[in-house]
């Protein structure tokens, strides 16, 4: 019971950086292009194109979610926000290693903006849940933004500051989404790439509040 209790602990608590597990110097192989649209994964990226990154629970269905909006050149899933190098999917879900599941989405502003990349987030999952997404438990399943850029930034916190506002209406919780400047990216193994293009009837834990997120116009990216 104590070890099952302890178990459960790591995994629900980020770990010190003397707690983490060490992982390696090299990066883990992953795809080189994506399954989808065929496009490099890592780049290089067309002139003009915006990078954002979501961590939304699991990130296979997070990832189909944004690959299939109109404005999105790639995405790709990876860890962030953790202590570990390199780490492998394995390794992450021990709680150990102290990233999250993200999602890298590169678009293309002038058909698909910041803005409405933010209200697909906050609508498709549930952000006051904290180290957790439904059934799945742990750290690496935590709500979080990370920015790239002052802007981004600035929009992420004014759109979660709108959005608490309608889900304290609809009686729900205080949001635990961690909003950040984004940390080093470490990309998922290939199998993790795309993985319900390749699997159509894989797992997919993605459920929303229902409550509806309207972007105010002071966030602006």
């Amino acid at each position: 019971m104590f070890f099952l209790s302890d178990m459960l602990n790591k995994k629900l608590n980020l770990p010190k950086r003397e707690e983490a597990l060490p992982g390696r110097a090299t990066a883990i192989p992953t795809a080189n292009k994506h399954h989808v649209s065929k496009r490099p994964l890592q780049g290089p990226y067309p002139e003009g194109m915006e990078k954002a990154l979501f961590g939304l629970g699991c990130f296979w269905g997070a990832e189909r979610l944004f690959w299939q909006t109109e404005g999105v050149w790639v995405t790709a899933v990876g860890y962030a926000g953790g202590v570990t190098p390199n780490p492998t999917y394995q390794e992450t879900c021990t709680g150990l290693t102290g990233h999250a599941e993200v999602v890298l989405v590169v678009f293309d502003p002038k058909i698909v903006s910041y803005n409405d990349l933010l209200k697909i987030f906050w609508e498709a999952h549930d952000p006051t849940q904290g180290m957790r997404q439904g059934n799945d438990v742990g750290t690496t399943y935590r709500s979080a933004i990370y920015t790239y850029g002052d802007e981004q930034l600035n929009a992420a916190i004014a759109s979660r500051d709108a959005y608490e506002a309608e889900l304290k209406k609809a009686g729900r919780g205080k949001i635990t989404t961690e909003i950040a400047p984004a940390p080093v990216l470490y990309f998922a193994e290939e199998d993790h790439q795309q993985y319900l293009s390749k699997n159509p009837y894989g797992y997919c834990n993605l459920k929303g509040t229902g409550v509806e997120c309207a972007i105010p116009a002071t966030a602006s990216a």
